[in-house]
């Protein structure tokens, strides 16, 4: 029951971002699903022992990876489906506890939660950036070789 509402929860917070971002109404389902299909894969690796820093990273590459099909296939620009589907993996819980020790004078709580937040960002943006370095590389392979076949 518990990854039913994992499902549920990560696909309502991600079409309800897609929402407040003004995605088009066509793709509020794909951005909910995007969203859901990251959290998901962080989830099941976290609760199988794996750290949350490379659990994030892994997610946000597949985030990147189905924004990138998406943005093809409905011709959409990439960023819609990267913010709405990243927001599940967004550490805005732990974020609020970080500063919340910082305003309790609790510092040595403080920075714990400050530097696994900046981690855990900083995962975020290295899946993005890997998953778009990967493409990258896959055109210029193949346009490589279609301009030897030509």
């Amino acid at each position: 029951m518990t990854i039913l509402a994992q499902l549920i929860t990560s696909f309502i917070s991600s079409a309800g971002f897609g929402i407040l971002f003004n995605a088009p109404k066509k793709v509020l389902l794909q951005c909910g699903f995007n969203g859901m299909a990251g959290w998901i894969v962080y989830y099941l690796l976290v609760e199988n022992g794996v750290d949350a820093v490379p659990a994030t990273i892994v997610g946000a590459i597949l985030v990147a990876m189905i924004s990138r099909g998406f943005s093809k296939l409905y011709k959409t620009p990439i960023i819609i489906f990267n913010v709405s589907g990243i927001i599940p993996l967004v550490p805005g819980g732990m974020a609020y506890n970080a500063m919340r020790s910082f305003v309790q004078n609790d510092y040595l709580n403080a920075v714990q939660y400050s530097a696994k937040v900046m981690l855990l960002a900083g995962g975020i943006a290295m899946g993005l950036m890997f998953s778009e370095v990967l493409n990258q590389i896959m055109l210029k392979t193949t346009g490589k070789r279609r301009r030897t076949q030509l």
